[in-house]
């Protein structure tokens, strides 16, 4: 395996905050990084070499971007495969189509867990209202609703508690095929974050625990508590049979519930992960430069702890106004997206503390 030397491009398909952190950790490596995004205004191609605006469904203009690539990555999994398969080939794409294809579908990403050992909550698939009724009438309630397809940070969802219509749940959702799943009884929410080189090693950052608010990650701690800690080694096992079935080089996340019958699982994300964004001063390496070693073929870095403990908040919505109160304190690492507008729910940036 030979290494792309510094100087060598790397094209990034997306153009937001995960985008502009891998930038600035492959520039740091000495790489130019491409961006592909069908925004203009792009918070990533703010820290990039070279910015092409065109819409994901565009083949002749990802054709012209894959071919000025030595290596491609994404950022965001809502991406349309079919296209991206189309242009896989002509440069290295990591990961690979197959582990998008499968996180978009959540039934596919269900099922793929189940296949390779993992436990998930009952679930059904729901096509209309009818097979919505039967599906409550298998897995009980509470539930909750998703569309198989896109929405992520709780869009796209309908809690459905005992007691309720149905149809108004079914409204929610657009009458978008999706999956009830029954609810879950957990203690804690943790992420396996996960690294697999082109040569099959696998490293694993600390599992972070994982706190959240309307459906948004809030907080991410390390270490975990013990009882998440318990059961890190089974959600680990899981999450590199996964990858390695996958054939996946990069950065892998898996979010899982700790209960009291062990980890369950609840869904990937095949990129790097708001759960690991910790990892920029609270690792050796982070989640950001280790993705970009993984795709040039550079040997993976430490992902240990550097602190004794690590903290990492969101800023969500208005809260990233108080930029100056935060940087008040000179021990917060203060990360702000270049996002112009805030609104309710839209991730602004983080802070991260390290504590000895």
């Amino acid at each position: 395996m030979t290494a792309l030397p510094p100087g060598s491009t790397i094209g990034i398909l997306g153009g937001g905050q995960l985008g502009r952190m891998l930038a600035m950790a492959a520039a740091q490596l000495g790489y130019r990084c491409h961006i592909y995004a069908p925004d203009k205004e792009s918070v990533a191609a703010e820290v990039a070499a070279e910015f092409t605006c065109a819409e994901d469904h565009d083949i002749t203009a990802l054709r012209q971007f894959a071919g000025s690539c030595d290596v491609l990555t994404f950022e965001f999994e809502n991406l349309p495969v079919a296209p991206l398969a189309e242009i896989d080939g002509l440069a290295p794409l990591y990961p690979p189509v197959k582990a998008l294809d499968i996180a978009q579908n959540r039934i596919a990403e269900k099922e793929f867990a189940r296949v390779h050992g993992g436990t998930t909550a009952a679930f059904a698939e729901v096509t209309d209202l009818e097979s919505l009724e039967q599906a409550i009438e298998k897995i009980g309630t509470p539930a909750i609703l998703k569309t198989i397809r896109m929405g992520y940070d709780g869009k796209g969802q309908a809690r459905i508690k005992p007691g309720d219509s149905l149809a108004p749940h079914w409204e929610t959702v657009g009458h978008q095929p999706s999956v009830a799943e029954g609810f879950v009884t957990f203690s804690h929410e943790f992420s396996v974050i996960l690294v697999r080189g082109q040569d099959g090693s696998i490293c694993y950052w600390d599992t972070p625990h994982n706190i959240h608010e309307d459906g948004i990650l809030a907080q991410s701690l390390v270490p975990a508590p013990a009882e998440i800690v318990e059961q890190q080694e089974k959600a680990r096992a899981l999450a590199s049979k996964m990858a390695h079935a996958m054939g996946y080089v990069g950065v892998l996340t898996c979010e899982f519930f700790a209960t009291a019958d062990g980890p369950v699982f609840n869904e990937m994300a095949p990129r790097v992960h708001n759960s690991g964004h910790w990892t920029i001063e609270g690792a050796v390496t982070s989640q950001f430069e280790n993705h970009i070693r993984a795709l040039t073929g550079l040997p993976l870095g430490d992902p240990g702890l550097a602190a004794d403990h690590v903290a990492m908040d969101n800023l969500i919505g208005g809260t990233a106004d108080q930029w100056q109160a935060l940087l008040a304190d000179p021990a917060n690492h203060l990360h702000l997206y270049g996002k112009g507008e805030s609104r309710p729910g839209r991730k602004m940036g983080h802070v991260t503390k390290l504590f000895f």
